[in-house]
């Protein structure tokens, strides 16, 4: 229990002291998640759209693609990702394994089905007549599409903050395809793994800290604006 508690003091100073190599890790950290995030947010918006608005032949296939790739394992995400991009795989010749890029790839396909079953989920269950409507009159496809959006802008947030979470919190991918090496793929995740190893938890604590603090701001980020939607569906 004395650990646990030097620790706690330890990891509080190392935050309040702008200890740089914390908060180096941090910035970087959100930078990988960041662009990791509005990548899987370009691809998955248009597949939510597709599957949401439209009928086909294997359409109930690909969403139940998407909800398994919900629970789609990071360690086997970065497994395949370091087998694609080993210098005997297929994207060898692109030598990016163990770089910032191995990691974002690695995020993107994480976060990307997260983001496209819970957008097409949310696109789904907005009223057909309102479709009918916007379709009688005379809009375009692209302005209903803009529409939709706008009408399940809340919902799609929370998909796109389970997105970020999802993949801001995982470690097996990012050490696996980053290498965790030091001033260049050590995000928080894989930084306190190794300060854990290493018996430093204070470092580790204080790392943990400030993974919780983003992942929490993220929270009331997205529950400000649902209490805010409250208010107008209520006013």
């Amino acid at each position: 229990m004395d650990i646990v508690i030097e620790g706690l003091k330890k990891g509080f100073m190392l935050i309040i002291s702008m200890d740089p190599k914390v908060y180096g890790i941090t910035l970087f950290t959100l930078k990988i998640t960041g662009i990791a995030t509005l990548i899987s947010l370009i691809i998955a918006l248009p597949l939510s759209l597709l599957l949401a608005l439209n009928e086909f032949p294997g359409k109930r296939l690909f969403i139940s693609l998407a909800n398994l790739g919900m629970g789609l394992p990071p360690t086997v995400v970065g497994l395949w990702v370091a087998l694609m991009l080993w210098r005997s795989g297929p994207l060898g010749q692109l030598r990016i394994m163990y770089t910032p890029t191995a990691i974002i790839i690695a995020q993107t396909i994480i976060s990307t089905p997260l983001i496209v079953a819970l957008s097409t989920a949310a696109l789904q269950q907005i009223d057909q007549k309102l479709r009918w409507q916007i379709m009688a009159l005379g809009a375009t496809p692209f302005q209903m599409m803009l529409i939709m959006l706008k009408e399940a802008r809340y919902s799609l947030i929370a998909a796109i903050m389970a997105g970020f979470g999802g993949i801001i919190s995982e470690v097996g991918a990012s050490m696996m395809v980053g290498g965790n090496i030091e001033n260049y793929t050590r995000v928080l995740t894989t930084a306190i793994v190794l300060e854990t190893s290493k018996g430093n938890f204070d470092a580790a604590l204080a790392l943990s800290f400030i993974l919780l603090l983003l992942t929490y701001a993220a929270t009331v980020w997205l529950t400000l604006l649902q209490q805010r939607r409250q208010k107008d569906v209520y006013s």
